[in-house]
């Protein structure tokens, strides 16, 4: 799977990959040449704690390459009335009339608990790039929905 990237999103994880390169990696270092002269490293829970915070740090880096790295990037930009990256957009779901607003994001922006949805998920997909007043069927694991278009606030 590819994931969906602004350039802004490009830069901020060029920024975070930095930051854990040249501050938290030294940090990290530190803290663990400390808990190793506290003893005995077989029963030093600091000295494994301490591996184990630099270890997230790597992970966190390798991780964040290889998104810049397999990553699309696409355009924010969109037209007049019609679903793009950052816009909130209020839909109403057919099948029990019920509304919502959304904020279509991309991959490193989705917060499903504040209803910032990434243009991968099902919803989003099905969104993206539609006008107001569509009414777009959603192929979700859990089934097939359909939802009408509302507004689309930039």
């Amino acid at each position: 799977m590819r994931n969906f990237l602004s350039q802004e999103d490009i830069e901020e994880m060029k920024k975070e990959i930095e930051f854990r390169k040249v501050v938290e990696r030294k940090r990290l270092i530190e803290d663990v040449k400390e808990a190793r002269a506290h003893g005995d490293l077989s029963e030093n829970f600091e000295y494994k704690a301490a591996k184990r915070e630099r270890g997230k740090n790597e992970s966190r880096i390798r991780y964040l390459e290889r998104m810049i790295k397999t990553g699309k990037v696409i355009s924010t930009e969109s037209n007049e009335g019609e679903v793009g990256i950052n816009n909130n957009v209020k839909i109403r779901f057919l099948d029990d009339n019920f509304e919502q607003v959304f904020n279509i994001v991309t991959t490193m922006k989705t917060d499903a608990v504040n209803s910032k949805i990434s243009i991968e998920s099902p919803l989003g997909k099905a969104l993206f790039k539609k006008k107001v007043g569509e009414i777009i069927q959603v192929d979700a694991p859990e089934g097939s929905y359909e939802v009408e278009i509302l507004e689309v606030i930039d």
